[in-house]
């Protein structure tokens, strides 16, 4: 398959990608991406000039950090000594770790693996084939919440010459199918039990717990200060085993609608992943909902009506006997 139909095949599914209703980052995650290199050969090799290097790679993210990556691409634009073209084709299998939290916009990564090059001079029969072990590092910066673009270098060592290359890259892509799991962030506000007389056969008083929890901006993990809050809806709902909540997501007016939409239900399951996973309440008994943008509850056109919308809350009723 020539290049060109190569790059064809990788930039149109990119673009269907882009039209799935499935798209998250995380754990079980698969990611496409279509890339650039620069590869600079070792001396030893006597190649005039270095190659430029064009190919794919599909990765699976087996936890919300590491991803497990299959990489293939051509070498174009090198030449030997007599100034035949050079030509072949590099196979990777890399395993990258990811700093930072899915779903955050900058995801810096580190990677090591190991790579086969088989490569030789156009319109003769030998190629030369070399083993390489590589670790690398870079970026991903997402445009979107699954839309992204990287940079990065890989140092390469030639196992079977004993000299090391280098092969700064670029490339754009896309990942689908996950389903990651926010770590906990901000929480604001745990009031205490307020009041409030029923009318009832015998005497009772209504009981309330309140939680409102707040947001850093395009953030959706709890922050460590904030726990405490939380535990004290869940040590309620314990003490009160009939009662159910539902958490509900909420951001300010930055970003687009689907965006928002997305960001606020991971806001909200993280706050219920925290009283679920971290507090013991049974999974049934909470829910989760994102309403983005559009339940405000202070003035968006400022920063501080911004900070303000940006929360989760969540509200525990149950009567009590006098």
């Amino acid at each position: 398959m020539k290049l060109k139909n190569t790059l064809g095949v990788v930039v149109g599914s990119l673009l269907a990608t882009a039209s799935l209703s499935v798209l998250a980052q995380g754990q079980g995650a698969v990611e496409v991406e279509g890339f650039a290199k620069k590869e600079i050969f070792d001396s030893a090799r006597d190649f005039k000039n270095n190659g430029n290097l064009f190919g794919g790679s599909v990765g699976y993210y087996l936890t919300d950090d590491v991803e497990l990556r299959l990489g293939y691409d051509e070498v174009h634009n090198a030449r030997g000594e007599d100034g035949r073209n050079i030509k072949g084709s590099n196979t990777a299998l890399d395993a990258l770790y990811h700093f930072n939290n899915a779903g955050d916009a900058l995801r810096p990564y580190v990677s090591a693996g190991f790579s086969d090059q088989s490569i030789g001079q156009s319109g003769r029969g030998e190629r030369n084939g070399s083993t390489f072990a590589n670790v690398g590092g870079g970026a991903k910066y997402f445009f979107t919440d699954n839309f992204y673009a990287r940079a990065g270098v890989e140092a390469q060592y030639n196992i079977d010459q004993g000299d090391t290359e280098w092969a700064p890259s670029v490339g754009i892509g896309m990942n689908f199918g996950g389903g990651s799991k926010p770590v906990a962030e901000v929480v604001e506000a745990a009031p205490a039990p307020v009041a409030e007389p029923v009318a009832a056969e015998e005497p009772v008083e209504l009981v309330r717990v309140e939680l409102d929890v707040k947001f850093d901006f395009d953030k959706s993990s709890v922050k460590e200060e904030s726990y405490g809050d939380i535990k004290n809806l869940a040590d309620f709902m314990k003490q009160y085993p009939q009662t159910t909540t539902v958490v509900e997501g909420h951001t300010d007016s930055k970003g687009t609608d689907a965006y928002n939409q997305n960001l606020s239900e991971r806001r909200a399951n993280a706050v219920r992943d925290v009283l679920v996973n971290q507090y013991g309440v049974e999974a049934g008994r909470v829910n989760a909902a994102g309403y983005g943008e559009a339940r405000p509850v202070a003035d968006n056109a400022t920063d501080t009506g911004r900070a303000v919308n940006r929360r989760v809350e969540a509200e525990v009723e149950a009567q009590t006997k006098q």
